[in-house]
């Protein structure tokens, strides 16, 4: 029997201090209470309450908070419980996110042989003094000697993220933090401009000298122009990679593949239900990791076009026609024909026999362009 592809999220809240433009659900933490965490997201997984006889997972992403800001041992217990309950493929991608400065021998080692073997390294910048507008704990510096022990023991797929619009850049600044990471010759590059969410220290902050908007926008055709002209592929609005480096974890989001989360606030879609866990991490330890999910929803034929709409349009291939009816049993064209039409003639997509997808002038206007396959009311 052919199995049905699933991802796993592992949230790990933690992290050594928390950045100043950060919203994710994170914050440092003593021993005491990553252990108790870590065994109730043990407890949680050995219990998962999703049946999975019919899937098979195919990527793994430990993402956080700072996942490498605890003990390896932890990280090794989670893949080794993730390996005894689920049927992991033998060529699955297993990525863990580290941040510079929490990187040792002995931690990259232990990644290794645990079968990691997908590092997301968050640089943000080559800029010393952006680094520490944006409350990094990491010089560039730091981040090279984190890069090298990854590289020594034997990591050959690692992303870099990175961060445009930032406190302080400049176009000339964003420019050398593209060359200075182009040249290590990193296997894939996540940029994205700062967005100022509601909630976070920055929100409050004013005079935070940031680029003018045409600025930023160089800045973003900067990013395609280098990154193409060294060899890496744009296959989604923020990400690029070298061929055959795309992350796989998070293309199965965008094509609408079912995948479970784990840990305080992790969401889920499994079978065309979305779920998530509570956000509050003493009531998940003291329930052991089985408080259940806070929120849960079973997705109506008109939300699932619409996330297959505005997810795979993020993706520069776009989206098919035959999988859209393999899917739904309904022609793409009966359901949003017209509106296609109305794009393409605005120059905002490229409408192939079987293929719909982003212009260049679309990838530009994204969020209105995915706004358009939206359902009324």
């Amino acid at each position: 029997m052919m199995k049905k592809p699933l991802g796993i999220y592992i949230h790990i809240p933690f992290c050594i201090k928390k950045c100043v433009y950060c919203d994710f659900l994170s914050a440092p933490a003593n021993k005491d209470i990553i252990n108790a965490y870590v065994d109730a997201l043990i407890n949680e997984i050995s219990n998962c309450r999703q049946n999975t006889f019919r899937h098979q997972v195919q990527t793994i992403f430990i993402g956080g908070g700072t996942p490498s800001s605890i003990d390896a041992r932890h990280i090794k217990r989670i893949i080794k419980t993730i390996y005894e309950h689920f049927d992991v493929s033998e060529f699955a991608e297993i990525t863990i996110e580290c941040n510079p400065g929490t990187v040792t021998k002995s931690k990259a080692n232990a990644y290794k042989k645990a079968g990691i073997n997908r590092i997301s390294m968050g640089l943000q910048s080559a800029n010393n003094e952006e680094l520490k507008s944006l409350g990094r704990i990491h010089s560039f510096e730091d981040f090279i000697k984190s890069y090298n022990i990854l590289r020594e023991a034997g990591f050959d797929n690692i992303n870099v993220d990175l961060m445009s619009a930032t406190m302080g850049q400049t176009v000339k600044s964003y420019e050398n933090t593209l060359k200075k990471v182009i040249e290590l010759g990193v296997e894939h590059i996540s940029s994205y401009s700062l967005i100022i969410e509601e909630g976070t220290p920055l929100y409050e902050a004013t005079d935070l000298d940031l680029p003018s908007e045409e600025d930023e926008r160089e800045m973003y055709y900067l990013t395609e122009k280098m990154l193409n002209k060294a060899g890496y592929k744009r296959y989604e609005i923020s990400n690029y990679a070298k061929p055959d480096r795309e992350c796989k974890h998070n293309i199965s989001y965008w094509v609408g593949t079912d995948y479970i989360g784990f840990g305080i606030g992790a969401a889920s879609l499994f079978e065309n239900v979305r779920f998530s866990n509570g956000r509050d991490l003493q009531s998940y330890i003291d329930s052991n990791g089985l408080n259940g999910p806070c929120e849960e929803e079973e997705l109506s034929e008109n939300a699932r076009m619409e996330e297959f709409m505005f997810l795979g349009l993020r993706m520069m291939e776009g989206i098919s026609k035959r999988y859209f009816y393999r899917r739904f049993k309904t022609e793409f064209d009966d359901i949003y024909g017209k509106v296609t039409k109305k794009l393409v003639k605005q120059g905002l997509l490229i409408e192939d026999d079987d293929n719909v997808r982003l212009s260049k002038k679309g990838i530009d206007v994204s969020n209105y362009v995915m706004s358009e396959y939206l359902f009324d009311g």
